[in-house]
């Protein structure tokens, strides 16, 4: 039976490869994200190939918004198997005392506020059925602070915590929690984190082989289809030059 998976932040990055990755395993897709236009033409894309996708434009850190596109889902569309919480994102790196109070309530907003948000919408469904899964992507951030990471390493320190409470929350149902806690990926993160200076961002993968979304997504799907009784709590993932948040050997 074809799972029901939704996704956030789907337009870009790892969420984009998780669409991609749980279309090839035959599910049909929830694709979320801010870029409507984006969203119709992944799933337009995505269609072509034989998987049924839904999109659902919206914010995460809009509440309201989130609440009225899943409580209007289509009935076809309401038992959600695979909840992938996926939308997050790094603004700035300055010491904490520079730091941008906008960027710190964006980040707080959307990788923690909206990570809950849909916890709390998708998995009460979940909860009832006695079935379901629930990835989070977290950060090797999340595991110890880097210079200049401060708040964004807060946040996912956060995913961590509220990943493990969840699991802890549902352990007497069959519903399976996991973090996924990437390091250096390149996407479009570290372009965002810089407001747009495509020339820093570049210098953030320079001399080492970085981890691809896809990499990612492999250990989604991975995870969401292993058998019923194994539960894959949590999985740091690392390029092979990279120890830590911290320490990356660059040739």
């Amino acid at each position: 039976m074809n799972k029901i998976v939704l996704i956030t932040g789907a337009t870009s990055g790892i969420g984009l490869s998780c669409a991609h990755k749980f279309a090839e395993n035959g599910e049909h897709l929830i694709l979320t994200g801010r870029n409507e236009k984006r969203l119709a033409e992944i799933g337009k894309e995505l269609e072509a190939k034989g998987t049924k996708v839904m999109i659902l434009a919206f914010d995460v850190r809009d509440a309201e918004k989130a609440k009225e596109h899943i409580g209007n889902l289509p009935e076809q569309w309401r038992d959600i198997d695979v909840l992938v919480n996926n939308a997050g994102l790094a603004l700035g790196l300055e010491p904490e005392y520079e730091g941008d109070p906008d960027d710190w309530s964006t980040m707080i907003d959307t990788n923690i506020k909206g990570l809950l948000t849909m916890t709390r919408l998708v998995v009460p469904g979940m909860v009832e059925r006695n079935r379901g899964h629930i990835i989070n992507v977290g950060s090797v951030a999340g595991d110890a602070a880097y210079a200049g990471g401060n708040v964004y390493c807060a946040t996912k320190a956060a995913v961590k915590a509220l990943s493990d409470g969840l699991r802890i929350d549902v352990a007497n149902t069959a519903i399976r929690v996991t973090n996924l806690k990437p390091g250096l990926v390149e996407t479009n993160f570290s372009n965002v984190r810089f407001h747009g200076d495509t020339d820093r961002a570049a210098n953030v993968y320079k001399g080492i082989v970085p981890l691809t979304g896809d990499d990612i997504a492999d250990v989604a799907v991975y995870a969401a289809n292993a058998p019923a009784h194994v539960q894959i709590a949590e999985v740091l993932i690392l390029a092979t030059h990279q120890a830590s948040g911290s320490v990356i050997v660059r040739k």
